[in-house]
């Protein structure tokens, strides 16, 4: 039986030939996740600890940062060598060519006592005073900077201002290398930078001979008991934990994408073992009649299934060490932290190596076991004339009741606002049409194909014929693309409704011609001040909020309150100004407040001007409930919150000043701040919907995989259909098909089954957007669905010209054999 698998393999390598392409491009992809992330984490734990290479202790802030007072302090304990306070935050760089350097730029205090200093210089020196300044060698590099020369830097704390540039360094790989630059300050000036209150943390060098542990008891009692104190080991620990959470993130990620295509395989690999099995029962009849077991025939189909499943998997895992060195490629030039080479280990190895075999065998488990079910008299008929078992009762209804639960999850999600309904729903529904199928799909292919057959005529007659003959196994190639063109549409219309939200959100609640924003952080403390005092500029309001007292105290102004409004239950709006608050509905209501009341509002009175509502809804994790706020003008909210600071301030020119001119005036105040950036309403959609598009583009990369093994499982039905349909076929032009006709044939019943499948995907994919459109909805947001015909409608046509080249191969084979020798083909 043993040589007799390995010789059927022989013999139908040609028919496994595309069942094995699927296994291999799921195992390519399962193996290049893995090289690729075992190459960042490798890369993680060898960066991890970078700039803690001379720290034995480290003393971390917990909610309130750690003075300068207080590193004196450590610094002055007994058997400390030296002590260097440390904090990391956003700055911005201006260019030689007088314009912020793009990129977020990280800031960080470097220590200047020799004994802390892990930085590799690569030019010059580290800054040892104030005034000085180190940036990363490629930002040195392109904009020109020369050492010794002035830099202009600035931060949260206020405007750019002018340091010397006295090194380059290279942070290349490291945590500090986030695709901007790298700025590096003394910890006074990176302070003041920054506008922190107080540094992360204090690093400290032993004196040698000195026990740590002792060291660490001195430095608890000096530091107290809110900060935490690690020693060395610890340290690096929390560097490693730091530096691979975000790696198992997008390790997750990967791994999701990589069982999509996975499952998707199993589908495709799985019929293709039914469609041979079924071709080879006279085969297995004369085995059961020569003496072979049952037993036997199924464990030589196993074997069959798991040389098949190896060798695939060996041909994935050398396809997936290419596609793992290029996404290492792609991350590194798009500047990703986490990028790194790839690393291929003997785990990874065999475990795709077991992978691709098990899932072979699994998958050509079923079909192995229902063809060793054919009595062996039954099984000497023609293969092809016999009609195919339809689905059971108890499959039929099993799948109905699946599928109307999966509908009734996705109903019930926006209802609701649970998230794992949406995933619930979404899986339901597949495992539904997964059992109903072999009667949904059929039934949609004949739908589909009646205009066919009235355009084309016999061809799209046979087609329809063809397709529908064996329902199980049109279900199955069907069922193989809903998968992955389901998830796509999932994306492309949750994207697409997102996007509109947010621009519509944008429209309703930004009234003014220009946005200025933090790039990365808040705005700098003296910046709306200073736009506030160009008599060019009418309006100039920072968006601030505070919680106090369990109200949440909002910065307005006068002239832009009305935009969020959606109602003034009482009092005037004219009559909001300093010394006067507008009250939301929901608060006035439950602390019983009415307009002319005087109420307290963080520990200050305030007369009420007006009880107002507000059409969008509290978000979800407020910490006030949905309703409880107050609005005071910029000018109160700046006395009793000064140190609050915003993301984004509206301003509008002022009456009778042209847009250009306002904008120049703009541009004059945020050029000295390397951290803000100025738009107009039409840019700050884009910025804002911009992560949506590239979070769409690469999700749609990815699945695009599942989508191209579910087409390979296409073609390769159609393939098998077409040697199992060899005399027929041969019959069909010796009566008068043409050729063409043949073609066309083969195309329609392609393009039929593709149809049916992105159909039922685009549906699934549909009803999971709407569901978690629903549910966002409920949290917080004015969401609806919205669905981007053109997009789903250029997945549809893709999928169909993608089918019609997979009928090209399989019409080649069906007219290169001379009818005549079709003929007598057995």
């Amino acid at each position: 039986m043993l040589r007799l698998t390995l010789r059927q393999i022989r013999a139908d390598g040609l028919r496994l030939l595309l069942s094995s392409l699927a296994v291999v491009l799921g195992v390519a992809f399962v193996a290049g996740t893995l090289m690729v992330t075992d190459g960042m984490r490798a890369g993680a734990y060898a960066r991890a600890g970078a700039f803690d290479r001379h720290t034995d202790l480290a003393a971390y802030a917990g909610r309130v940062p750690l003075s300068p007072a207080l590193v004196d302090r450590v610094r002055a304990v007994d058997g400390v060598a030296a002590a260097a306070g440390e904090l990391t935050g956003s700055a911005g760089v201006v260019g030689a060519d007088g314009r912020p350097v793009l990129g977020y730029a990280v800031l960080a205090a470097i220590p200047t006592e020799p004994a802390l200093q892990s930085y590799d210089v690569v030019a010059g020196r580290l800054p040892q005073r104030a005034g000085e300044l180190v940036l990363d060698e490629k930002t040195v590099a392109e904009q020109r900077f020369t050492l010794g020369g002035p830099v202009s830097v600035g931060g949260v704390g206020g405007a750019a201002r002018a340091y010397t540039l006295v090194g380059a360094v290279d942070v290349a790989g490291t945590s500090r290398d986030v695709g901007g630059p790298f700025i590096g300050l003394v910890g006074a000036d990176a302070l003041a930078v920054g506008g922190d209150g107080g540094y992360g943390r204090i690093m400290v060098a032993a004196r040698p001979g000195v026990d740590t542990r002792a060291l660490a008891d001195r430095v608890r009692a000096v530091v107290g008991p809110g900060v935490t104190v690690r020693d060395r080991a610890a340290v690096l620990d929390a560097a490693v934990a730091d530096a691979v959470r975000d790696l198992r993130q997008f390790e997750l990620l990967l791994g999701t994408f990589a069982a999509v295509a996975v499952v998707v395989a199993g589908f495709v690999i799985a019929n293709t073992f039914a469609i041979v099995l079924a071709q080879r029962s006279r085969r297995t009849a004369l085995l059961r009649l020569v003496g072979a077991t049952r037993g036997q025939v199924y464990r030589a189909t196993l074997v069959e299934a798991a040389l098949t499943g190896l060798v695939a998997s060996t041909v994935g895992v050398a396809v997936g060490t290419a596609l793992a060195a290029g996404l290492g490629a792609l991350l590194g030039a798009t500047g990703a932290t986490a990028a790194g080479g790839v690393t291929v280990t003997t785990r990874t190895v065999l475990l795709s190596l077991a992978l691709g075999t098990l899932l072979t065998v699994l998958a050509a488990a079923l079909p192995a076991w229902q063809g060793t079910r054919i009595a062996p008299v039954a099984a000497l008929t023609d293969a092809a004339t016999r009609p195919a078992r339809p689905a059971g009762r108890i499959r039929l209804g099993v799948g109905a009741l699946v599928l109307v639960a999966g509908v009734a999850a996705l109903l019930g999600a926006g209802a609701t606002g649970q998230v794992p309904l949406v995933a619930a729903g979404g899986l339901l529904a597949f495992g539904g049409i997964v059992a109903f199928g072999p009667v949904l799909v059929p039934a949609l292919v004949r739908a589909l194909g009646a205009p066919v057959r009235a355009v084309v005529g016999a061809p799209g007659t046979l087609a329809v014929a063809n397709a529908v003959r064996n329902p199980r196994r049109v279900a199955a190639t069907a069922t193989a693309m809903v998968i992955g063109i389901g998830l796509v549409s999932a994306f492309v219309v949750g994207a697409g409704s997102v996007k509109t939200g947010i621009e519509r959100a944008v429209d309703a609640r930004i009234g003014v011609d220009f946005l200025v924003t933090g790039i990365g952080g808040e705005l700098p403390a003296p910046l709306a001040g200073e736009l506030a005092a160009r008599p060019e500029l009418g309006v100039v309001h920072e968006q601030r909020s505070r919680v106090s007292d369990g109200v949440q105290v909002r910065a307005a102004h006068p002239a832009l309150v009305r935009r969020t409004l959606s109602a003034v239950d009482a009092g005037d709006l004219g009559a909001f100004g300093p010394g006067s608050v507008l009250v939301h509905r929901e608060l006035a209501a439950a602390r019983g407040w009415t307009v002319g009341d005087t109420v307290t509002v963080a520990g200050r009175p305030f007369r009420v001007a007006a009880v107002v509502a507000e059409d969008r809804p509290a978000l979800a994790g407020s910490p006030v409930p949905d309703g409880h706020v107050v609005d005071v003008v910029d000018a109160d909210f700046t006395r009793f919150f000064p140190t609050e600071r915003g993301h984004l301030a509206e301003v509008d020119p002022a009456a009778g000043v042209d847009v250009d001119v306002a904008r120049a005036a703009v541009e004059s105040v945020v050029a000295r701040y390397p951290t803000v950036n100025v738009m107009d309403q039409a840019a700050y959609k884009k910025m804002l919907t911009g992560t949506v598009d590239m979070v769409l583009g690469l999700v749609t990369a990815l699945l695009g995989l599942a989508v191209v093994i579910s087409l390979v499982g296409v073609a390769n039905t159609l393939s098998l259909s077409v040697v199992e349909r060899t005399r027929e076929n041969a019959v069909l032009r010796a009566v008068g098909l043409s050729r063409g006709g043949m073609r066309a044939v083969l195309a329609v019943e392609a393009v039929l089954t593709a149809s049916v499948g992105t159909l039922l995907g685009v549906a699934l994919g549909v009803g999971v957007a709407a569901g978690a459109m629903a549910v966002v909805a409920r949290i917080g947001g004015d969401f609806t669905l919205v669905l981007p015909w053109g997009r789903l409608g250029l997945i549809v046509a893709v999928a169909v010209l993608a089918a019609l080249l997979a009928s090209v191969l399989p019409a080649r084979r069906a007219l290169s054999r001379p009818v005549v020798a079709s003929l007598g083909a057995d």
